[in-house]
């Protein structure tokens, strides 16, 4: 009996080993989450990135972190609804506007670890690549409307020219016939 006790000692100060040197490794923010959804550990990236501290935020409801501000339906539905079901859940899109950072878009990738009763949720901040993404939709836009106006200005013009043309060859068939005509009459 104390074996099992022991190995399951093991055991536990082996995982805490393990997620400590997840959080020192990881460059990107994550959370470590018990099964109610309150934070176990954070790296500093998440701090750094979401401008709070250790002590708003470990050991505390995820959804109450913030004043709240972390109580956003996709993220709840994402960890009550889908990861449930499917226990590793990858680039899983949020946007939300955090009263001190802004709006963020993030992409969210978490996996449940029942063994440990633990939830792993890493975030991505794609909010730059969706803005250049936004502004370079405007330009296509632009451009394409651009080009559609510079088109129908062309067509336009080649338009009068070929009528242009058309007058021009048709002044130049009547000069021929004329001419001709001159020619009859002087040898007349």
């Amino acid at each position: 009996m104390k074996t099992d006790q022991k190995t399951t000692s093991n055991d536990r100060i082996a995982n805490t080993h393990y997620i400590r040197a997840l959080i020192e490794t990881i460059r990107g923010p994550f959370l470590i989450l018990d099964s109610k959804l309150a934070v176990v550990e954070a790296n500093e990236a998440f701090y750094q990135t979401f401008k709070v501290t250790s002590e708003e935020t470990e050991k505390k409801p995820l959804y109450e972190l913030g004043n709240g501000q972390w109580n956003i339906p996709a993220l709840k539905r994402l960890l009550e609804e889908v990861l449930p079901t499917k226990k590793i859940v990858k680039d899983y899109e949020v946007e939300h506007t955090f009263p001190t950072i802004g709006t963020k878009v993030m992409l969210l990738n978490a996996n449940q670890v029942d063994s440990l009763e633990l939830i792993i949720l890493a975030f991505e901040d794609i909010t730059m690549e969706r803005r250049l993404e936004k502004k370079l939709m405007e330009y296509t836009r632009s451009l394409e409307a651009k080009v559609a106006d510079r088109t129908t200005q062309l067509s336009a013009r080649v338009k009068e020219l070929e009528e242009l043309n058309q007058s021009m060859v048709g002044r130049e068939m009547k000069m021929v016939e004329l001419k001709k005509e001159i020619e009859d009459l002087k040898k007349q």
